[in-house]
């Protein structure tokens, strides 16, 4: 009977420190999981950015051949303008 007891006790000894371990596991696992998730969210965010600048950039690419955006750009970044034309320089700035 002290043997039987014995067995028992160190039975649930056992099984006290597999329980302790596996709940200590699942709890390291669902913060690890928790940590995946946000990281999850954070790259559909990046992505959903990135779309949409690969938008911007395609409809820049689908625009930059038109006369009108050539006319801009020489007149922005060229200080270019027409011979007929009357440029008015604004000095208070």
């Amino acid at each position: 009977m002290k043997r039987n007891l014995k067995f028992t006790t160190f039975l649930n000894i056992i099984l006290l420190f597999l329980f302790v371990y596996v709940s200590i596991y699942f709890v390291t696992e669902g913060k690890k999981i928790g940590s995946y998730q946000s990281e999850i969210q954070y790259y559909e965010a990046r992505i959903e950015s990135l779309k949409d600048t690969q938008k911007d950039l395609l409809a820049k690419k689908e625009n930059i051949n038109s006369p009108e955006y050539i006319e801009e750009m020489a007149r922005e970044k060229l200080d270019m303008y027409y011979p007929n034309e009357t440029v008015y320089i604004d000095v208070s700035k």
